[in-house]
């Protein structure tokens, strides 16, 4: 199955073993909860999934790679305890708590959750000394003397023995005692991951046209080669640092990532043309509305590879602004929140505004530092914290500065600033959606014809801020193209609908 596929598994089987019955037990006991086992090849996003499910259940993860860990690190330490039987008495061994069952226990006491997952890497490749502790450990989720806290579920993963040598097949007993998923890479349900993460148009678009070259290891004279999807990921997040600090980018940093000779070559070759394009297209006077014709004629007569680059730029041109309305959104429907929440504070007689907004303030703080802590918040709710941490902060400057006098004058204070912030928001929504409108006109006048409006309005309804934005303020062109190409129809539920920004 697809990585995407293996989620869905793993999330079947982490809502039946946190169900419990009428009296709070669980139904299904810590010691009969089969851990579940990953097993694919390297870089894949084995990792990723797992972050993203305990986000998505809002629960714990402790995350640790088995190939770093020793017999004592992982079983604890033995020590010699001395004990009575039969009225005679004996030295005992006895072992320190577990580095990893150890972790666990300090997420709980840091985060306050209770429930969550042991996520454990490579458990297949540990050294021949951990190996019984390791397969004791998969039947009985025990590390020496110590258990697994109930409410926390075991999910391993591994590689198959082609892609590592270390690798040690485990007997029948142990896999009689495991949840096996297998998972193979897909470049599609990737893709899906890839735009969520703002993967550079370029990996994009070159794999759309190169499918082949999204996973490969080989084994040859000189070696093994190999590409990755987690090479693909990595290489994008270093392809925008180096845009951004005007670096450049060329065959020798590619291949520190993409660590397949010809793939390497090509994909350089081809980012090399995709900045051409960039240069050629000016894709900022396009989604400004001000294309020159010679531009509009060029993409005419381009051929499908070259305007499929060209798609890419635009898309991720108008992915941008359109990410931003979206977050910013997030992050005022915060302040909302924490605004509604000081109304009903204000509300009992004795209460000061500015100390009340401290509170709120200092509550989305916590948060923040739990979540990061716990590994429960997805990349926008943490963004959407940290924007709506420095709205409140600069709130309660306002405030200090100001001294309105009685409360009914600091929340009217307060509200002047949420008003004025709806307002920006609006206008950056508008200017967003122009662009977004100028694309489609663009699209309409030299590919009337073509199958690239239907790439078009697939890209932007497959990418998750696309969508989103597209969901809350619509856009007429999308919505044409959209039934016009028998798309599918626009699902109600695309996102929930954010609460009304009004007080």
């Amino acid at each position: 199955m697809n990585i995407k596929e293996a989620k869905e598994q793993i999330q079947i089987a982490m809502r039946a073993y946190f169900s419990k019955d009428r009296f709070g037990n669980y139904r299904i006991p810590i010691e009969k909860q089969r851990p579940i086992f990953l097993m694919g090849p390297p870089g894949i996003g084995k990792t990723a999934i797992m972050e993203q499910i305990a986000q998505e259940l809002g629960v714990g993860l402790v995350s640790y790679s088995m190939t770093h860990h020793t017999r004592q690190s992982a079983l604890g330490l033995p020590f010699i305890e001395r004990r009575t039987y039969g009225g005679r008495e004996y030295a005992v061994s006895e072992y320190t708590m577990s580095e990893i069952i150890a972790s666990v226990y300090e997420m709980m006491e840091q985060t306050g959750l209770k429930e969550g997952i042991l996520f454990l890497d490579e458990v297949n490749c540990v050294s021949e000394t951990l190996t019984p502790s390791m397969l004791q450990f998969l039947q009985y989720k025990v590390f020496g003397r110590h258990q697994v806290p109930e409410g926390w579920i075991v999910v391993t993963a591994g590689n198959p023995p082609e892609f590592n040598s270390s690798v040690r097949e485990f007997d029948i007993v142990t896999w009689d005692r495991l949840k096996r998923v297998d998972v193979e890479p897909d470049y599609g349900v990737w893709k899906e991951y890839a735009y969520a993460r703002d993967t550079h148009p370029a990996i994009l678009t070159y794999l759309d046209v190169k499918k082949g070259d999204f996973y490969q290891i080989e084994s040859g004279v000189d070696g093994k080669s190999f590409v990755t999807a987690r090479g693909w990921s990595d290489l994008s997040d270093m392809i925008r640092l180096c845009e951004a600090n005007g670096d450049r980018v060329d065959e020798n940093l590619i291949r520190q990532y993409l660590q397949n000779k010809k793939i390497a070559k090509d994909f350089a070759v081809y980012y090399d043309l995709f900045n051409k394009y960039r240069a050629d297209y000016q894709v900022d006077r396009i989604l400004d509305g001000q294309a020159d014709e010679a531009v509009r004629e060029r993409a005419r007569q381009a051929r499908f590879d070259e305007r499929l680059s060209l798609l890419g730029l635009l898309i991720d041109g108008v992915t941008e602004p359109l990410k931003a309305v979206c977050q910013e959104e997030q992050a005022v429907s915060e302040l909302l929140g924490a605004l509604k929440a000081l109304r009903a504070a204000l509300a009992v007689p004795g209460t000061d505004a500015l100390s009340a907004l401290s509170e709120q303030l200092e509550a989305r703080r916590r948060e923040l530092e739990t979540g990061r802590r716990a590994s429960t918040l997805s990349a926008d709710r943490q963004y959407a914290l940290h924007r709506a941490i420095a709205m409140l902060s600069e709130q309660q400057a306002s405030l200090a500065r100001e001294q309105p006098e009685g409360n009914e004058a600091a929340f009217r204070l307060l509200k002047a600033d949420f008003d004025g912030r709806t307002l920006a928001l609006k206008r950056q929504a508008a200017e967003a959606g122009r662009k977004l409108s100028n694309l489609f006109a663009f699209c309409e006048a030299v590919f009337p014809d073509g199958q690239e409006m239907l790439i078009l309005v697939t890209e932007l309804t497959v990418s998750r801020y696309c969508a989103r934005y597209i969901s809350r303020y619509g856009c007429k062109e999308y919505f044409a193209h959209n039934k016009e190409l028998l798309f599918y129809e626009r699902q109600k539920d695309i996102i929930g609908e954010l609460e009304t920004l009004e007080l």
